[in-house]
């Protein structure tokens, strides 16, 4: 049996390495650099959303792509029909947004529609990137 204070430590030591992870994750990501191999990454969210939330995990840096192409998409790849606005949903709902690029989703007319962190966060995310270049 295994005392529960190096059960609890190791847990510690575990989620330390995740936080450092997504932290080098992070600074590589701000250094403008494309950014490292992503950290482990456990999202909890209903099944719709995840899906939507590993979509956005293949939108590679410095690209973009619309609500309804995301929409299109998911119903090729997961033969459920989807809208446009419910994917903008799950989107709305995306725990750790600069991770997983929920800012990389622009509005079918390639407008830059609602993010989360503000509009001007999402424009200057897209900046970083280097995205419509």
């Amino acid at each position: 049996m295994i005392c529960p204070w190096t059960m609890r430590s190791r847990l510690r030591q575990r989620r330390a390495g995740a936080l450092l992870a997504a932290c080098a994750w992070l600074d590589s990501y701000f250094a403008a650099v494309p950014p490292l191999p992503l950290p482990a990454l456990h999202l909890m969210g209903t099944p719709f959303q995840r899906r939507v939330w590993r979509l956005l995990l293949e939108i590679p840096y410095g690209r973009t792509t619309t609500y309804g192409a995301l929409a299109r998409e998911y119903e090729r790849r997961f033969g459920s029909r989807t809208s446009a606005r419910a994917v903008g949903g799950a989107i709305g709902r995306n725990p750790i947004s600069i991770i997983v690029p929920c800012h990389r989703v622009l509005g079918t007319d390639g407008s830059i529609a609602g993010y989360a962190g503000g509009v001007k966060r999402k424009r200057a995310l897209l900046a970083l990137e280097g995205a419509g270049r």
